[in-house]
């Protein structure tokens, strides 16, 4: 025989349900919110990781980054606007080997001529003449110059920085063999240009080096105004 229930029984049966689907309900949400967690989770942590390795980043280890890819991407200058800076910077490393010639040389002195004049662009010069180099046949011999160039200034330059702090195995021997390697690097750079650009090139940086009383040459001359226009 059926059993029926009387209203106020029904009620009471109903009442204690609703706690245990509540309960159900709390059951699933917290089973499934973990899984919503770790879903953000990864996502933080990737994007924290992303950003970390990139704050790490020295400084100038990003603006080289930058300033290499911007060299590809853009359509580069004709080569005889790179030949003479070149040529330049390299001259300025002949007067730095003769500043560290002297009994006690100036090490921050020597800092500072490695970021100014013509030096200080030279990263965007030489990798300009090596694309130059790369599309006439070069390209190893190229990018082999330009990287011992760069590793060279920068080891000098972190001796430099050593000797001004009293290091004592910051020795100028050191620098000098640094500086030695860089020159020989540019003289290989350079021997990819053609002839008659190196030429040119030549000839405007000693005009431009020539004191204009002694060679009688004005300063609105044609091959200081071009030398001034590049640098």
């Amino acid at each position: 025989m059926p059993v029926v229930l009387s209203g106020m029984a029904s009620l009471n049966a109903t009442a204690s349900l609703l706690p245990l689907s509540k309960h159900r309900e709390r059951l699933t949400c917290a089973s499934s919110s973990p899984l919503v967690w770790k879903k953000q989770s990864r996502r933080v942590i990737s994007v924290s990781f992303l950003l970390s390795r990139l704050l790490l980043l020295p400084n100038d280890a990003m603006a080289s980054s930058l300033i290499d890819k911007y060299v590809k991407r853009k359509r580069l200058d004709p080569l005889e606007a790179y030949v003479p800076p070149v040529i330049l910077a390299q001259l300025q490393f002949q007067d730095l080997e003769k500043i560290l010639s002297v009994e006690k040389p100036e090490f921050e002195a020597c800092r500072s001529v490695l970021r100014s004049g013509p030096a200080s662009s030279l990263r965007v010069n030489i990798r300009a003449v090596a694309q130059y180099a790369s599309d006439a046949g070069y390209s190893q011999t190229a990018s082999s110059d330009v990287d011992r160039c760069l590793r060279a200034l920068e080891e000098m330059d972190s001796l430099f920085l050593r000797a001004s702090r009293k290091d004592p195995n910051a020795t100028v021997e050191l620098m000098k063999s640094q500086l030695g390697t860089a020159l020989t690097a540019l003289d290989s750079l350079l021997q990819t240009v053609p002839s008659e650009v190196l030429d040119k090139g030549k000839a405007m940086v000693e005009v431009y080096r020539s004191p204009f009383e002694e060679d009688n040459v004005s300063s609105d001359s044609t091959e200081i105004q071009q030398l001034q226009s590049i640098l």
